[in-house]
């Protein structure tokens, strides 16, 4: 399992504006790729929705060797009712608890020490207050599930991830496929996992030829494939296979071919403009700020 990595987690976003001066301005990550889409995606990339959307790809650093957050923007959607399977993402960042005082974002503190902060959408952040390393500041993403044992079932027992840390007392438990790479913490809250409509989804790259063998041992066990295997082309760039899962808990996971989405995922220098541009160019903002209403939720 050492060539299978985690790639990125999914947030659905209502208001790019000030989404971007979390991401930006806040955390002090790179806005990768920025992408516009007329309809919805045949692998629901952007929920179960058939408009206009926009994704935007925002990591520390490039997708091969950090964990990142894709952004995905349906035009129209201005909020999202949020669950309880969402419950942190957590990097370690000084620089990111002083940015955050300095811009006036509300910070609390918990008795670990660890700062947690909302971005926009209510999504939780937890903040170590230490030097960022050189290395990826993403620690780790956290979701919650009603029983860690059959979590732990189907993470490490199908899925091949490694438990580096199980406290049974606290009912969690931390994976990962390698040292260096973001861990997926499973926190057991011991009722059922609502996911609301932002529906979140995380990525895992693997070799593409490990791609049908993943789908086949899933439908072997009788677990949930969202998207049997297909591919999904983006115009000018690579065409990936993608497979879509769902745990036990109905969290979204997604396998995508190694070699392709390399090829895909490599830094835009145009990114930054291209969201701005996006942001200029849709109005929609502006006329729901301006009469006091949420846009359209799911």
């Amino acid at each position: 399992m050492a060539s299978r990595r985690a790639l990125h987690y999914v947030f659905k976003v209502g208001d790019r504006t000030r989404t971007a001066t979390f991401y930006r301005e806040l955390l002090g990550m790179k806005i990768l790729r920025h992408e516009e889409f007329e309809e919805g995606c045949k692998a629901s990339c952007n929920g179960p929705y058939d408009g206009k959307w926009s994704k935007t790809m925002v990591g520390f650093g490039p997708e091969d060797d950090h964990f990142v957050v894709e952004l995905t923007y349906n035009y129209g959607l201005g909020e999202y009712r949020l669950g309880n399977d969402f419950l942190g993402l957590t990097i370690q960042s000084s620089q990111a608890v002083s940015n955050a005082r300095r811009l006036g974002w509300a910070l609390t503190e918990t008795p670990g020490g660890i700062i947690e902060t909302l971005a926009p959408g209510g999504y939780t952040f937890l903040l170590e207050n230490k030097e960022q390393p050189k290395s990826d500041p993403v620690q780790k993403v956290t979701l919650a599930v009603s029983e860690l044992q059959k979590s732990l079932n189907y993470w490490s027992g199908i899925l091949g991830m490694k438990v580096y840390d199980h406290d049974k007392e606290k009912k969690r438990a931390l994976l990962g496929y390698a040292d260096n790479q973001c861990k997926v913490e499973l926190q057991d809250i011991g009722t059922s996992v609502d996911h609301g409509t932002a529906f979140g989804r995380i990525a895992i790259s693997c070799p593409k030829d490990e791609l049908p063998p993943i789908e086949a041992e899933i439908k072997r066990k009788n677990y949930t494939i969202l998207t049997p295997l297909v591919s999904l082309d983006t115009p000018g760039k690579a065409t990936v296979q993608v497979v879509i899962l769902a745990d036990p808990d109905g969290h979204e996971i997604c396998f995508v071919g190694d070699e392709a989405f390399r090829e895909l995922s490599k830094m835009d220098p145009e990114a930054n403009k291209l969201l701005d541009e996006a942001i200029a160019a849709d109005k929609s903002d502006e006329w729901f700020a301006k009469h006091k209403k949420p846009k359209m939720s799911a």
